[in-house]
């Protein structure tokens, strides 16, 4: 007998298209939720939370449910920040029937830099010390990194009332990127966060370059974990850029023994190799970049391809890496109608972007 209740929370978006944004909503939330969409209405579940959406003449009438008020406000936030992102620039609005207080969002912690080093030429390693590490340790593995300007005291973000993130802006405003948590040293109370060191050439690398300039002492912050996490299967295929080594790294570190691990990484060269190394059975293939001819060919993704034709259906396939390559691989999957439930398919960066 018990007398618990679960958190309910229900809220009211305004996109300028609601079609659209629901059917945006659910395909991206089917690769980390069970996703029912039928005639306008979707109902999106995960283990910790679910999410009823209807359409509602102009507007999308939305309900959250969770264990807890901690993981509601999580919640709350995580979708709050993902329709704003979908809307882009067009109209939007997003109202709850209870406002999300003005405090820090949730899983917000500060940290201090401890030490930073190359893991390989393209790979820095960023010691961060934090007063508890428990919430890292397992589980969801991403994170966001916020870095305050150099030289002035942090200004650190509240939530709005409509449960999205309202970031310090002009003088103030912060870095703000998206890591893996690479491993935790629970007696030491650190985390280590590799960063990899993009050509600076192409595109601007605020994150990079603190990787680059920091030194012991400078105060940064994390908001999560959240998202991946090892899958729990008996036979696992990894693939990926340099971008998703750090994931892949984790995830067979952490897999126990009994579990056969294939994984396909392309990176620039073999300098950026590293040790993967876990109690599971692990057989590993490097593609390097430099090495390709140039006729434009995305050789990751076709080397995929061919790999996932030996690959059978008791097999969860990871992949991330540039969102194009990621959407070939999905629609591929998709192809051979793979079970959905059996994959982990993400973009972590764009190029250009």
């Amino acid at each position: 007998m018990t007398d618990f209740q679960p958190a309910r929370l229900s809220g009211i978006a305004r996109p300028a298209n609601v079609g659209a944004m629901l059917d945006e909503i659910c395909e991206h939330f089917v690769e980390h939720s069970d996703v029912v969409y039928k005639d306008g209405i979707a109902t999106l579940k995960s283990e910790e939370w679910t999410i009823d959406i209807a359409t509602v003449n102009d507007h999308l009438a939305i309900e959250i449910s969770t264990d807890g008020d901690e993981a509601l406000a999580a919640t709350r936030t995580m979708f709050a920040e993902h329709l704003f992102y979908f809307a882009g620039d067009e109209p939007f609005s997003l109202e709850w029937s209870k406002p999300a207080p003005k405090v820090r969002p949730p899983g917000f912690v500060e940290a201090t830099v401890v030490a930073a080093h190359d893991v390989t030429p393209r790979m820095r390693r960023v010691t961060l010390s934090l007063a508890d590490v428990s919430p890292f340790i397992g589980g969801n593995m991403h994170v966001r990194l916020l870095v305050p300007p150099k030289g002035r005291a942090p200004v650190w973000p509240n939530l709005q009332e409509n449960g999205r993130i309202g970031w310090p802006e002009g003088e103030d405003e912060l870095v703000v990127r998206v890591y893996t948590i690479r491993s935790v040293d629970a007696e030491a109370k650190q985390v280590f966060i590799d960063i990899l060191q993009h050509p600076a050439e192409r595109v601007a690398t605020p994150g990079a370059d603190f990787a680059r300039d920091t030194v012991p002492g400078e105060q940064v912050a994390l908001m999560g974990p959240g998202g991946g996490g090892l899958p729990e299967a008996e036979n696992i295929f990894f693939a990926g850029d340099e971008s998703a080594l750090p994931a892949i790294a984790r995830m067979v570190e952490e897999a126990p023994a009994g579990v056969t691990m294939k994984a396909i990484i392309e990176v620039e060269n073999a300098a950026e190799e590293q040790l993967l190394q876990g109690n599971g059975l692990l057989e590993v293939e490097w593609l390097h970049r430099s090495s390709y001819a140039p006729d434009g060919r995305p050789h990751l993704v076709d080397r995929v391809k061919a790999a996932l034709e030996t690959v059978g259906n008791d097999t969860f396939v990871w992949f991330a890496a540039e969102k194009a390559d990621v959407r070939t691989i999905k629609r591929h999957l998709a192809d051979r109608k793979r079970d959905r439930k059996q994959q982990y398919i993400a973009w972590y960066w764009e190029k250009g972007q």
